[in-house]
């Protein structure tokens, strides 16, 4: 069951993550709201006094000269109100930007320490794209209420004092007649709060097939093999949908509000009626009757933009401010600081882990132990959990039965970080950062990289082109150059050399290169994994060889180990796959 969030609790989450995020610019924006505010009701004023001046003018009471005081009191108010104005709602744009970019950095703190496991789970996705949606409605919604208090609270109060000084059922009137408004704004908020939960799977949908059709990774494939109309039906579709879901919400809420004004405006003629009155009677002077005649339509005015805009968006978007919150609150992975020893070596004692929203174990009771200075191969067939047990032992994946320990730490009651110190990895699906090449190599530990500790790296993962500097942008999409996959893999493997260990984790690394190159890394590899512990995973038996033992894996289950002579020597799951690959490389005659 998901947390509820009453709107209070939302408003004491919220502010104090903008406030932190830009202090001094907040406290700037609330001291220009109250001043801004303030000039709209002292325009108010100056211009009562003005025509009051021009009424006794014209009744022979006062002369010319007595009129030229508050003309120009008033000219000198509403040229400063322009003024504040514009800086005003330059600040305001200025805040935003800043501000939004804060908060996705709070979110992705909080995404570093969250469960990993987690990022397999469609429920989670599905929250993370609400909790995404909800980063500059964070902004928005803070700056709405600031807006709301500072510059429109002060307005109100201002103008509302002079209001109730001249006739306080005037003041009255105009309060009972946005009631209404008010009532629809809650409804209003329902409505696209409820939408927001069943759009959310949607627009993962709609976005994944926008990739499909304009990602560079996915560029060669589609067009090719002409995907490209099969994708932009689902893209239509998708997109369809969603907006015939908003559209549905927004028709709702819109027939909704359209009869409740029509409420707000029949209280806006009741008090222009009052004026009226009052002035006829000699309650009120004729300079009072002109300003404040003036006023109304702006008082009505900024009543309709508070509540159809910015408590309309408060609430239309109030449901993506609490996904965000929602996010920030989700349980995190935390545990003891610790150091590794890897003399202790890494140890599994009848781990289990099941994926979220799974049924089968992916691992399920396994047990292993790697000595220091040994290297272990696994092997088995896809989807039999080499990856997985690998993501388990290196504390990525915290077991959901038995127990596991990194260089004497258990990955269950440690930091990560703490487990993660000493442990470098290459993987099968290994990134292509758009940086340079020493920025690509060197992101584990960029602060002291030097020039000797990198080209090592570069050398030992046999990575060699003259026309590739250590400044060259490895990134067509910012002026700079592609690799082929060979030579990104050997980045990547370079970038897991460069990184200081004492546990070395290489999940299928050379999938883009020829065997006979496949063995010599993995021949160089076993030199620079001596006195480490070190697993590979690997498809490729022959390269198993290399290791000092190798573990097959069946269903999630070690189903055999040993070293590649003792395995072959029996029948067995290992036996059964060497002699699928040896067929391969059999020489047959030409038919």
């Amino acid at each position: 069951m998901k947390k509820e969030y009453p709107f209070i609790r939302v408003l004491s989450r919220t502010l104090p993550i903008h406030f932190k995020a830009l202090p001094w610019h907040c406290i700037l924006n609330i001291l220009m709201g109250i001043v801004h505010g303030f000039s709209f009701a002292l325009v108010v004023i100056v211009t009562q006094r003005l025509f009051d001046a021009i009424a006794d003018a014209a009744a022979g009471n006062a002369g010319f000269l007595d009129c030229v005081p508050p003309l120009l009191v008033l000219a000198g108010v509403t040229f400063g109100q322009q003024i504040i104005n514009g800086v005003h709602n330059f600040h305001y744009d200025l805040i935003f930007g800043k501000s939004t970019g804060k908060i996705t950095t709070v979110l992705h703190r909080k995404l570093q320490r969250i469960d990993p496991a987690r990022f397999e789970d469609t429920a989670f996705l599905d929250d993370l794209n609400k909790a995404r949606e909800g980063v500059k409605e964070i902004t928005l919604f803070s700056t709405a209420l600031f807006m709301l208090v500072c510059f429109y609270g002060t307005y109100f109060v201002s103008i509302g004092a002079y209001l109730f000084n001249l006739k306080p059922v005037l003041l009255i009137t105009l309060l009972i007649s946005f009631l209404p408004a008010l009532l629809g704004l809650i409804v209003k908020a329902k409505v696209f709060t409820a939408l927001e939960e069943k759009n959310a799977p949607l627009r993962r949908e709609y976005e994944y097939y926008q990739r499909t059709l304009c990602d560079r990774e996915y560029f060669k494939e589609t067009r090719i093999l002409g995907a490209f109309a099969f994708f932009y039906k689902l893209f239509s579709d998708t997109m369809k949908l969603l907006t015939r879901k908003i559209w549905q919400a927004e028709r709702k809420t819109a027939l909704l509000q359209l009869s409740l004004n029509a409420v707000s405006f029949a209280g806006m003629a009741a008090a222009s009626y009052l004026l009226f009155t009052a002035t006829m009677t000699g309650e009120i002077t004729v300079g009072a009757f002109a300003a404040v005649f003036n006023a109304l339509g702006m008082v009505f005015g900024i009543m309709q933009e508070i509540i159809n805009w910015h408590l309309g968006n408060v609430n239309k978007n109030l449901g993506k401010v609490v996904n965000f919150i929602r996010m920030l609150d989700m349980p995190e992975r935390t545990g003891a600081d610790g150091t590794p020893d890897f003399t202790k070596g890494v140890a599994a004692e009848n781990i289990s882990f099941t994926y979220p929203g799974r049924d089968a174990p992916a691992v399920n009771g396994v047990s292993l132990t790697i000595a220091d200075g040994e290297t272990v191969a696994i092997v088995g067939e896809n989807g039999a959990g080499k990856s997985t047990l690998v993501r388990l032992l290196t504390g990525i994946y915290r077991p959901s039965e038995g127990r596991v320990t990194v260089g004497g730490l258990d990955t269950a009651e440690t930091a990560p970080a703490s487990v993660y110190r000493g442990i470098s990895g290459v993987f099968q699906r290994y990134q292509k950062y758009k940086m340079t090449l020493e920025e690509n190599v060197t992101i584990s530990d960029a602060e002291t990289a030097g020039p000797e500790r990198l080209n090592t790296a570069l050398q030992e993962a046999d990575f060699s082109d003259e026309s590739v500097s250590m400044d060259t942008m490895l990134s067509p999409e910012f002026d700079g150059i592609d690799l082929s996959g060979g030579q990104w893999q050997r980045v990547a493997i370079a970038r897991g050399l460069y990184r200081a260990n004492g546990f070395v984790v290489l999940d299928e690394p050379t999938a883009a290169i020829d065997p006979l190159e496949e063995t010599r890394i993995y021949t160089q590899f076993q030199r620079l994994a001596e006195g480490k512990c070190a697993v590979v995973v690997t498809h490729r038996l022959g390269s198993a060889k290399l290791a000092h033992r190798i573990i097959v894996m069946d269903g999630g289950r070690i189903v055999d180990r040993g070293t590649h002579d003792e395995l072959l020597a029996r029948p067995g799951k290992y036996a059964e796959l060497w002699a699928a690959q040896a067929r391969w490389y059999e020489r047959r005659p030409v038919l």
